[in-house]
């Protein structure tokens, strides 16, 4: 610089924003393992220097990465939201990457992907079952304390998702008991820890997802339900090759059938 040697601009434009708009001192900062040093020392020595507390926590996270590799725009590796959306649910998209603790690397792979849109398909089966059979359910006013303790020992997600999954389990087996109150309780819970995580597909932000295909569903629930009243004939006259054949089919279009005591049911299934 003209004055002599001094660090790059960087460092200072981030304290300067910080000071600007969260004020002398603010709770959390985050940013990936890999600007501890020299970015986020600097930040600090700057705004100690200046007179500012600056951060109390800080929330270091680890990286998305491909074949090993950490995955970045100067690497050419990186993958768009844009594009991703175009395949995945958004919702899914978010279970995927927001599920890991934060410091765990996120090894990117369809693979993977496929198997979080089956974890969190599993979740929203259940949803959908409970409403269909009680209407909509409001969160509970406060999550199962196993899930705050989790998420209150350094942002615990996987065992806050443990319990996720555990009270959806309970609340399946309240369903195949028909115990219509326990299976409510259990929904009204899992929809505030989800809430939590910002994975309440029930919740209005996820509204224009769903809106996206509605007309859609309508047609297919429609054609479904004709070839599900084919089914119900096989089954009635006891021609299971014919029923089975029938739900193979579907499975293989990718949609799966459940059989419940009003009725089958058919919802996507994983890709």
């Amino acid at each position: 610089t003209p004055w002599g040697r001094g660090r790059p601009g960087w460092h200072l434009e981030c304290s300067a924003m910080a000071h600007r708009y969260l004020g002398s001192a603010f709770d959390i900062h985050g940013g990936g393992l890999d600007l501890v040093f020299p970015h986020h020392e600097n930040e600090i020595a700057q705004a100690k220097a200046f007179g500012d507390d600056f951060a109390r926590y800080w929330v270091h996270n680890a990286w998305v990465t491909m074949s090993g590799e950490k995955m970045s725009k100067s690497l050419g590796n990186s993958v768009l939201v844009s594009e991703m959306v175009k395949q995945w649910r958004p919702i899914v998209l978010r279970y995927y990457l927001g599920t890991p603790h934060y410091r765990s690397t996120i090894e990117y792979s369809e693979e993977a992907l496929r198997e979080a849109e089956s974890a969190f398909a599993r979740i929203e089966g259940f949803m959908q079952r409970v409403v269909e059979k009680a209407g909509v359910v409001e969160p509970s006013a406060e999550v199962p304390p196993t899930f705050a303790e989790a998420m209150d020992d350094d942002l615990g997600v996987p065992q806050a998702l443990a319990v996720v999954h555990t009270t959806v389990r309970q609340g399946n087996s309240a369903l195949a008991a028909d115990d219509k109150e326990a299976a409510v309780a259990c929904l009204a819970e899992v929809r505030a820890m989800l809430g939590v995580l910002g994975l309440d597909p029930l919740d209005p932000q996820w509204a224009d997802e769903e809106s996206c295909g509605e007309d859609l569903h309508g047609v297919v629930d429609s054609l479904v339900g004709l070839v599900l009243e084919q089914r119900e004939a096989a089954r009635a006259r006891k021609d299971w090759a014919t029923a089975d054949a029938i739900r193979d089919q579907l499975n293989q279009s990718g949609l799966v059938i459940e059989d419940g005591p009003q009725g089958p049911r058919w919802s996507l299934g994983p890709r």
